[in-house]
C-alpha cells in the first residue's frame, strides 16, 4: 500500500463532507465539522499549504475514517 498524501485543508474538509460530516461552526482559522448519526466532532485548521501528516492522522482518527476509506473519499 502506498504512503498517504499529505492534503490541503480543503480536500480534507470535502472529503469529510462525503463522509457525511456538515460545517458545523469556525472559530478563527479552525473549521469545526459535525456527524450526527455518529455523534462526531472534527475540526480542521484551515490554513494555506499542506496538513502535517500526524495532524491529518489525528483528524482522521476524530472523524473515525480509516486512510483507505480516505483515499476512497478523495
Amino acid at each position: 500500500m502506498s504512503r498517504l498524501p499529505t492534503p490541503r485543508a480543503r480536500e480534507v474538509v470535502s472529503a469529510l463532507k462525503k463522509a457525511g460530516f456538515i460545517e458545523h461552526h469556525q472559530k478563527g482559522s479552525h473549521l469545526y465539522l459535525w456527524q450526527s448519526t455518529r455523534r462526531l466532532m472534527t475540526s480542521v485548521p484551515m490554513h494555506s499549504g499542506d496538513l502535517h501528516r500526524g495532524l491529518f492522522k489525528a483528524i482522521l482518527k476524530q472523524a473515525g475514517l480509516s486512510e483507505d476509506q480516505f483515499r476512497e473519499l478523495l
